[in-house]
């Protein structure tokens, strides 16, 4: 507009001779000319560099944040605002899922060579998959006729872990160690459990022989053990948007994450097999497949850049196998601490998905907030298949727990009530008083 407004004066000053409003704009043309030429020169010759302390950390934990920024060029710049973008969602809760201290945004002028830094501390409250950065810088002319952005860094990404909650008791989906569940098929048998006896067919192994019952009887019969009782359990976590009220989040779907933590961590330690079936979405396939704009023409573009989109609506599913072992634990905690809520698959479709994926010889522990007609039948029809079926009501008050955990009762699932932190521990005791 500054170009236009000059040469349309230019234009009318020559054609009436007015030789002094000629040179004005003469001069006018060379400042916005020199000034875009200068901002360009300055902002192309401006490096920066972000290091962090640690990209890992717990609930709880700081987090140490270094941006210094160097002229790299031969002109001083007279100044440059400097600023470490944060993501939205990250700040807008109290408390904030990140806590920031320090000086994050910096106005500096640099010399040719010279170097300034910000420094500041983020103290995490929640668990996450947080972007750092972008850094943007904004400089432009003494006139304020021309500014230019620019993106200087590559974000950091930093995954906070949920928090553990040590359990108190052991039995969640049976009377045995959680997890443990009596086969309805036969994986394989164990032959320190025999379920009975039975006629001898052909083909029975000579150590099956029941040799008491075939003198007693003067046939042969065999032993019949029991299929292996196992361990273990898939969590399924129902992070659909619709399912949780937004009055009270980010809480509840915090706590079903804590407690989804808290589980696997306690399944590790008895040395069963511990999995993860969730419609929540990945904050890191998010990012892999959205990526962010580097191409920054104004301040308001470069925030849209650097903050995570709100919605999603992908179908795939965040599963990670049920197994044993240490690495195990560390997968299904990292993928808790990226789940994010989503508008894709609701948990009967889910149930549906996953459930070829899902083993028998192990719970589905289902953690969901609210009891909707489908998710009843799509767990019944989890029972019906074979799976031992439990479910933990992440709701606050008493009577909505009772309303909600009815038609589950009624259909055979065993229901157990998450009101707060404090009852993750209870769970498993619960039922083993009987108070499921």
């Amino acid at each position: 507009m500054w170009y236009v407004g000059a040469l349309l004066l230019l234009l009318i000053a020559l054609v009436f001779n007015l030789g002094l409003l000629a040179y004005a704009m003469y001069a006018l043309l060379a400042v916005l000319l020199v000034s875009r030429f200068l901002t360009r020169w300055w902002v192309e010759g401006l490096g920066a560099e972000r290091t962090c302390d640690r990209l890992t950390a717990e609930v709880g934990d700081q987090v140490s944040v270094s941006v210094s920024i160097a002229n790299q060029g031969k002109l001083p710049v007279p100044w440059v605002l400097l600023e470490d973008l944060l993501p939205r969602q990250a700040l807008i809760h109290r408390p904030p899922s990140l806590e920031v201290s320090g000086q994050r945004m910096r106005l500096a002028m640099l010399p040719p060579g010279g170097r300034k830094a910000i420094f500041y501390q983020l103290r995490c409250n929640r668990r996450g998959y947080y972007q750092l950065g972008p850094l943007v810088l904004e400089t432009g002319d003494l006139f304020g006729l021309h500014r230019r952005y620019r993106v200087a860094t590559q974000p950091h990404f930093l995954l906070v872990y949920p928090r553990v909650v040590p359990l108190e008791g052991f039995d969640i989906a049976s009377r045995r160690p959680i997890g443990e569940v009596r086969m309805t098929y036969r994986l394989y048998e164990d032959p320190t459990r025999i379920a009975g006896v039975r006629e001898y067919q052909a083909g029975d192994p000579l150590n099956r022989v029941h040799w008491r019952a075939t003198a007693r009887t003067g046939t042969l019969h065999s032993k019949v053990y029991e299929p292996s009782t196992v361990a273990g359990a898939t969590i399924v976590l129902d992070f659909h948007r619709d399912s949780h009220d937004r009055r009270h989040e980010p809480y509840r779907s915090e706590l079903a994450v804590t407690a989804a933590a808290s589980i696997a961590n306690a399944l590790f330690q008895l040395g069963q097999q511990a999995g993860l079936v969730t419609n929540g979405r990945d904050a890191a396939d998010r990012i892999r497949q959205e990526g962010w704009d580097y191409d920054i023409r104004s301040r308001q573009a470069a925030r849209r850049a650097a903050e995570m989109l709100d919605d999603s609506d992908r179908l795939r599913p965040v599963v990670v196998p049920t197994r044993r072992g240490a690495e195990q634990l560390v997968r299904i905690l990292e993928s808790l601490a990226r789940v994010e809520l989503t508008d894709g698959l609701h948990l009967a479709d889910l149930l549906l998905e996953a459930s070829g994926r899902m083993p028998r010889d192990a719970t589905a522990l289902v953690i969901l907030p609210r009891v909707a007609p489908e998710s009843v039948v799509a767990l019944s029809h989890l029972k019906s298949q074979g799976f031992a079926v439990a479910a933990v009501l992440n709701v606050y008050d008493e009577y909505d727990f009772a309303q909600a955990s009815g038609p589950l009762l009624a259909a055979g699932i065993p229901t157990y009530h998450l009101k707060d932190e404090q009852h993750i521990s209870g769970l498993c005791r619960s039922y083993v008083l009987g108070r499921g």
